[in-house]
């Protein structure tokens, strides 16, 4: 069994250094915050090496050391407060030499790197050189022995920063998220005026050898075309373009996007550029297209980070503290990767030669090779890229007439972020396989009071012309609301589903839509009509759909709540001395609270899994009123608590900011705030979007293996209901009848066992909360009575 280091023979602390290399990216600042608080919290000292290796290398005021204050407001910052830099010297031995020197100097035997796969193969390669540094060090007289006695091993773990997202072994990197939303931002920005001109517009964006940033940006936006350097189009790209923008021109769209990354190239290794794209679609001869060039450049890399970014940058920072601390000398070099929704750690090496091999495969021409070593979601993405832009011109992929199905697309609950893009990816995929995708307008009280009226009914078959404008619409474009079939009316529902004859049903929604899919399943037994193959894709700002860790517009929510406490957090910071009580929707959810919680650094949050007690609420205002009492003004940040909106029936955010204001008398100001609907956000965060069309996609493909649907075979397949979900690292459909018995609490409307609760003690650590009394347990039913009677 490996040992683990010991601690400093002179019983110092142990003393772990972050430090931020290579290109800086949105959501460092959020790492780097995170290692240095956690790392106090586990009884270590925090260093920050600034300026990348130079500052390894050069020592001295380069290191610092970090204490709890000095991370204050850094989530909201973009880029890297503590620099990086190119260094040549740590190319050479001598560089490292220095390098292992300064850190012996300054008590460090554990680095944190926060870099791309260049910046970590540096770190691996001088963690493997480091006893032979340190004996050379010896050797020449600079360090004695008893110095470097403590500094025999040295840890690395790494954090990939990265707006490429083109690490082998994760799903994201830090940062790359907040450069996906400055491009969609970008580009739904020129698609107006495109549209207003009825112009095409060629739109670079970074990649090298990575295409990651160009397909989501695809995706994400409904773009036209795209240019990736794993998927090289092959020798008659022009045609293949030219025949998809001239089938789109032709059924009446009048705008065109074509997006290419800077690396893109045909297949045979020729540049694309975005010149070439323009002369071919402005072509007098051909499609004679107004046609614009927009390179995007650095602005993607700009900015402050997104929320999904600032809280896995946090995330991923606490987790390398607790890899540094658990790490022995036998320990392969780990860095942090997440795989869906799952953080973990991976070896840093295979990850590296991983990324590696994709630029030789692109080299070698081996483009299958290259698309295989991306994750799984980059292939489902291109899949679902190729089929929403090709909708109608590709024949390969479309079924025999009997096997052609009427399926019915229908939104219940409340807006999310996500819902149309889902539903056009859905749309398109029906139209390339040969099926009738048929919108149900309004939810079910649309469908049962309106589906007749004239001249438009709220049962009809979709337009692909109108719904192809809707991957960045926000909302619900067929209108949702919250009524669940049995208060339509079973009998009329089923009618209904017989009269239009409908093979498969894909409800997008919420909690509601999980109850009426519940309510339909059960009623099959009953209704012939209703024995078809019916799937959830869940859709709400409140997570709370059991059978999933991640509904369609929680991202977006997160974005909208995160702008919100950004600004008001800019309030409290100018008057120094404020705290702001912040009530977020979520139902009977604290995820967005939560989550929220963990980007903006709130002093604390309230969730409804754990309810407000009086205890509670006095050990954090006496908190307050220390942190206020020991901060001499000079700290820049805001203080802010959030609140789920039904985290007690009685401590309201209005209340909770009255009795800090009383407490603190005079001391600190205290305001309450509501977001309130703009929590629903407008326009869809880019991953709310790409995972919309990635999901919506396998949901029509789940309903399509029916082709059996008589009563009998929908009856005994609990897959024939099912609700699709992220789980931990993977993508699953779940029956139905397993997730209602099994992972529901129906009483609160969320699912048994929240993935996120334990975010809830990172959210406390890293913002400095001190333990406080937790509210008892509610008693229920009888017990309550006889307590409340004295029998007890």
């Amino acid at each position: 069994m490996a040992r683990a280091p010991p601690p400093p023979l002179d019983g110092r602390k142990r003393r772990i250094a972050m430090m931020t290399s290579g290109g800086d990216s949105p959501g460092m600042n959020g790492a780097i915050r995170a290692v240095v608080r956690m790392a106090i919290e586990k009884g270590c000292e925090a260093y920050c090496v600034y300026e990348g290796y130079e500052g390894l290398v050069q020592g001295q005021n380069f290191i610092r050391k970090f204490e709890w204050s000095d991370v204050r407001g850094w989530l909201s910052e973009g880029g890297t407060l503590i620099g990086t830099a190119r260094c040549m010297a740590f190319y050479e031995r001598p560089g490292r030499l220095k390098a292992a020197k300064n850190m012996v100097l300054n008590g460090i035997d554990a680095l944190i790197i926060c870099g791309g796969d260049g910046s970590l193969t540096g770190a691996d390669k001088f963690r493997a050189e480091w006893p032979g540094l340190i004996d050379e060090l010896v050797e020449k007289k600079e360090l004695t022995a008893e110095q470097v006695e403590p500094f025999k091993h040295l840890n690395i773990v790494g954090l990939v920063g990265s707006i490429d997202n083109d690490m082998s072994g994760t799903d994201a990197t830090i940062g790359c998220y907040s450069a996906l939303s400055r491009i969609c931002e970008m580009v739904d920005y020129i698609e107006a005026t495109a549209s207003s001109h009825s112009r095409a517009f060629v739109i670079e964006v970074m990649g090298r050898h990575c295409g990651w940033l160009a397909l989501m940006a695809g995706v994400a936006t409904g773009a036209d075309f795209v240019f990736i350097p794993e998927k090289p189009r092959a020798g008659n790209w022009r045609e293949e373009m030219c025949k998809i923008v001239a089938r789109h021109r032709q059924i009446g769209k009048r705008k065109t996007i074509v997006i290419v990354a800077e690396g893109a190239h045909d297949q045979d290794g020729n540049k694309i550029s975005p010149d070439m794209i323009k002369d071919l679609l402005a072509d007098k001869s051909g499609l004679a297209l107004d046609t614009r060039i927009t390179t995007l450049g650095h602005v993607q890399r700009g900015g402050v980070a997104c929320a999904y970014d600032r809280y896995l940058a946090t995330l991923q920072g606490v987790e390398a503290v607790k890899a540094v601390l658990e790490a022995t000398p036998e320990t392969p070099t780990p860095f942090i990767a997440i795989t869906e929704n799952k953080i973990c750690r991976k070896p840093l090496v295979q990850a590296v030669l991983d990324t590696k091999e994709v630029a030789k495969a692109i080299e070698a021409h081996e483009f299958d090779r290259a698309m295989s070593l991306r994750d799984t979601e980059f292939s489902d993405i291109y899949e679902s890229y190729m089929t929403t832009t090709t909708t109608d011109l590709n024949d390969a992929m479309r079924l025999p007439p009997q096997k052609h199905m009427r399926i019915a697309i229908v939104h219940v609950g409340a807006p999310a972020g996500g819902v149309n893009a889902a539903t056009r990816a859905a749309v398109a995929y029906c139209l390339t396989r040969g099926h009738t995708p048929i919108a149900i307008h309004n939810g079910f009280a649309g469908f049962v009071r309106h589906h007749d009226d004239k001249p438009l009914g709220a049962v009809r078959e979709f337009d692909w012309l109108e719904v192809d404008n809707w991957a960045s619409k926000g909302g619900s474009e067929i209108g949702m609301n919250r009524e669940l079939p049995s208060e339509s009316g079973m009998d009329t529902v089923a009618a209904l589903f017989k009269q239009y004859n409908f093979d498969g049903l894909f409800l997008i929604g919420g909690f509601e839509a999980f109850h009426a899919l519940s309510q339909l399943r059960k009623a099959q037994e009953k209704y012939s009509s209703l024995c078809i193959p019916m799937t959830l894709l869940p859709a709400t700002i409140s997570n709370n759909v059991p059978g999933t860790e991640y509904s369609l517009g929680s991202d977006t929510c997160l974005n909208e709540l995160v702008r919100y406490c950004d600004t008001i957090k800019q309030s409290a910071s100018a008057s120094r001395r404020r705290v702001f009580v912040i009530e977020t929707q979520g139902g009977r959810s604290g995820y967005v609270a939560t989550l929220a919680g963990l980007a903006v650094g709130a002093v604390a949050v309230y969730t409804p899994e754990e309810g407000i007690s009086i205890d509670m609420l006095a050990a954090d205002i006496k908190h307050l009123k220390k942190v206020f009492r020991e901060d001499s003004g000079q700290s820049r940040a805001g203080r802010l608590i959030l609140i789920n909106e039904k985290a007690s029936p009685v401590y309201h955010a209005k209340l909770i900011a009255d009795m800090i204001r009383q407490e603190a008398q005079n001391r600190f100001e205290t305001r309450d705030a509501l977001p309130g609907h703009v929590q629903q956000g407008g326009t869809p965060s880019p991953m709310d979007r790409t995972r919309a069309v990635r999901l919506a996609i396998k949901c029509i493909e789940h309903l399509e293996k029916y082709e059996d649907r008589a009563d009998s075979t929908i009856l005994g397949d609990p897959m024939s209901s099912t609700v699709i979900g992220i789980k931990g690292a993977s993508v699953v459909f779940t029956p139905m009848k397993d997730v209602e018995e099994k992972e529901t609490d129906w009483p609160n409307r969320r699912p048994k066992n929240e993935f996120w609760l334990g975010l809830k003690d990172v959210v406390d650590v890293l913002s400095g909360r001190p333990e406080v009394p937790r509210p008892e347990s509610p008693l229920l039913g009888w017990k309550a009575k006889d307590n409340k009677r004295g029998l007890i």
